[in-house]
């Protein structure tokens, strides 16, 4: 069985990113491998993925995202996880990791009493499908953060550059988006 992906669809993710899930058509639809996250449209492509194609991306995620929202850009990662998935690509051959840095660390961090983190939902169901989230332990060092305040499963690299620099030894690329 051929499976197909466009790159129309991926070309468009940091837009459809921006947008929120109501705002998207019907097309659009969560799953199959985050069921609540990631909505992305089944698309008839030119493109063959090969099937023994393994998609490991590195995210390099540094924007905190509006107040009150769950963080786009990590969004977009179980966005990538789901329109491969759908396309036919098993799930045990995508392969995303996350570096954050910057001001994203705080969708990563634990919400203060009496608040929320609108992305920790995300976050733990991103961890439940291994895949890994290091926090550059240089932001982690200047903003004071400590480990304890960093949700669960979040890892610390010595800094976001290590940890590209490692993932890309590992035969990760960094995503464009």
């Amino acid at each position: 069985m051929k499976r197909l992906v466009s790159l129309a669809a991926l070309a468009t993710a940091s837009v459809i990113a921006t947008a929120s899930a109501q705002s998207l058509p019907d097309s659009f639809v969560t799953g199959p491998v985050l069921e609540d996250f990631g909505p992305a449209a089944q698309v008839e492509s030119d493109l063959v993925i090969p099937d023994d194609i393994e998609l490991k991306l590195s995210f390099d995620i540094a924007e905190a995202g509006e107040p009150g929202t769950v963080n786009r850009r990590f969004v977009t990662v179980a966005r990538f996880i789901n329109m491969h998935a759908a396309a036919g690509v098993p799930v045990d051959q995508i392969k995303p990791a996350i570096v954050v840095h910057g001001p994203a660390a705080a969708s990563i961090m634990k919400a203060p009493e009496g608040e929320t983190n609108p992305t920790a939902p995300l976050i733990a169901a991103l961890i439940k499908q291994d895949v890994p989230i290091y926090l550059c332990g240089q932001t982690l060092a200047a903003r004071g953060i400590d480990r304890e305040d960093l949700l669960p499963g979040v890892q610390v690299a010595l800094s976001a550059m290590t940890a590209h620099a490692i993932l890309a030894s590992q035969g990760y690329t960094i995503n464009p988006f």
